[in-house]
């Protein structure tokens, strides 16, 4: 097993999207699924789902992902201590994102080069709840998230807001409610099951969803369980006339998704967004944590430290 192959892996994982992998690493798709393709015969497993539209785990590749990210966070350490104080040149910033910051973190990657040009991101792809373990613990400098979390995500941790992010609506476009001009009400959908993510999973967007449903009138119909947002769409693209389902996507990731089958319509009702934060640890910050949060902010200029 060789790191090169390593990093392939986790890059593909993280992005999700096997051109934007290729991109980021500097080469091409067809050398990246050859990486890809030793360390799969090496460990004697499939780390992803061949069959899937969408680039998709396995579970051996879920089951491999943490330890993947160990190695090259080992890899990292070994490299700084043979550094030594030349490393104080550079920075490097691990930092934990989520579904749909795409565009917030181009924004951001491109106003933090701008600051110092010394300091690059290295963006991890994690759920909510593990992303905070990994700053509290000290092994990501930052995560971005939305919506502060309860009590159990807090301790040793700040969270600096830093924007809103609006929810817009997603349902089939053969809908008739997709019909409406521009936007849509959430009583409109009052009928229509909908799909959401556990409350365990992301308590914020669940409550803010759940209790504007009520607020419209109505409790929203339970639709059914689906592994990640990818196979949400899906099953929206796949219902028939009668069997219509509506979920709520972030407004920032909907303008990067391709699906002409899924209608994204903003909500009439106030309040439908979260604000997204930057958790950092409450002591200690990270050196060159200030410039990314300078970078986060939408004049690029914002004194948090």
């Amino acid at each position: 097993m060789e790191l090169r192959q390593v990093r392939c892996f986790v890059t593909v994982a993280q992005e999700m999207a096997l051109g934007r992998a290729a991109d980021l690493l500097g080469t091409e798709q067809p050398a990246l699924r050859r990486e890809i393709g030793l360390l799969e015969r090496e460990l004697r497993a499939e780390l992803f789902d061949r069959s899937a539209h969408q680039v998709r785990l396995t579970a051996a590749g879920e089951r491999f992902l943490p330890e993947a990210r160990a190695l090259l966070a080992a890899e990292a350490r070994a490299r700084a201590v043979v550094a030594g104080p030349h490393a104080a040149r550079t920075r490097t910033l691990r930092v934990g994102t989520g579904t749909g910051l795409g565009a917030h973190l181009d924004r951001v990657g491109e106003a933090l080069a701008g600051l110092a040009p010394h300091l690059t991101l290295e963006l991890i792809a994690a759920p909510a709840r593990e992303r905070l373990e990994r700053v509290a613990d000290r092994d990501l400098d930052a995560a971005f998230v939305r919506g502060e979390p309860d009590g159990a995500g807090r301790d040793g941790l700040r969270f600096v807001p830093l924007w809103q992010d609006p929810l817009v609506a997603a349902l089939p476009a053969h809908h008739p409610v997709a019909a409406s001009p521009g936007t849509v009400a959430l009583a409109d959908l009052a009928g229509l099951p909908l799909v959401l993510t556990e409350r365990r999973t992301h308590h914020a967007l669940f409550d803010l969803v759940v209790s504007a449903c009520h607020d419209a009138g109505f409790a929203p119909v339970p639709g059914p369980r689906t592994g990640s947002l990818d196979d949400t769409l899906a099953a929206i693209r796949a219902a028939g006339p009668g069997e219509a389902l509506w979920t709520v996507v972030y407004a920032s990731h909907a303008h990067r998704l391709n699906t002409p089958e899924v209608r994204f319509l903003p909500f009439r009702n106030p309040g439908m967004e979260l604000t997204a934060y930057l958790a950092v640890p409450r002591a200690d910050p990270p050196a060159g944590l200030d410039l990314l949060l300078r970078a986060c902010a939408p004049t690029g200029g914002r004194e948090v430290f």
